[in-house]
Parts: structure tokens; C-alpha cells; sequence
């Protein structure tokens, strides 16, 4: 699914128009960016967590020449799912 057959499935359950379904998928990408940056937590009950997660520099090699390469250290997005998510995906199984 992408982020355009997000905002239809999003404007289909919630009853609003694209418009709005856009402009409410924005803001919450936003905010949760700015939270992401300030390296708080973000917890939806239920559904899942986003954890700030820092990775410390390292040294890694260019795959086709083979030389050194530094990464340098940065902060990744760790999402731990949630019981009723992982209930509702696994149901079948």
C-alpha cells in the first residue's frame, strides 16, 4: 500500500473526503517525525511502538571496492508491535 491508497482507505473508514484524509495523514507524519527527532517514544496502545533507537558509528567496507568506509553514528526507528496487532495479523495461522 502506498502512501495515495493510504489516504482513500483513510478517507473510506473515517468518512471524510481525500482532502481531509491527506491533511490528517500529513500532520501525523509530521508530528511523529518531530517526535522521532526529539528521540521520544511514540506508544499507540494496542497497536505498536516507535523507539528512537542510536547506532553508534562503525566501520564497514564498500561492497565494490572493498575499501574502509566510517558510518557515522545516527539515530534509526525501532517500531516493537503491539498484542492486539499481532493478534489480528496472526489469527488465522
Amino acid at each position: 500500500m502506498n502512501k495515495a491508497e493510504l489516504i482513500e482507505a483513510l478517507a473510506e473508514k473515517a468518512g471524510l473526503q481525500k482532502q481531509k484524509a491527506k491533511q490528517v495523514l500529513d500532520a501525523y507524519m509530521e508530528i511523529v517525525t518531530e517526535q522521532m527527532a526529539q528521540e521520544e517514544e511514540i506508544v499507540l496502545i494496542g497497536f505498536g511502538t516507535f523507539i528512537p533507537k542510536p547506532q553508534t558509528s562503525r566501520l564497514a567496507r564498500n561492497p565494490k571496492t572493498g575499501t574502509p568506509v566510517m558510518i557515522p553514528a545516527r539515530t534509526t526507528v525501532k517500531f516493537k508491535p503491539g498484542k492486539f496487532l499481532l493478534e489480528a495479523i496472526n489469527k488465522d495461522k
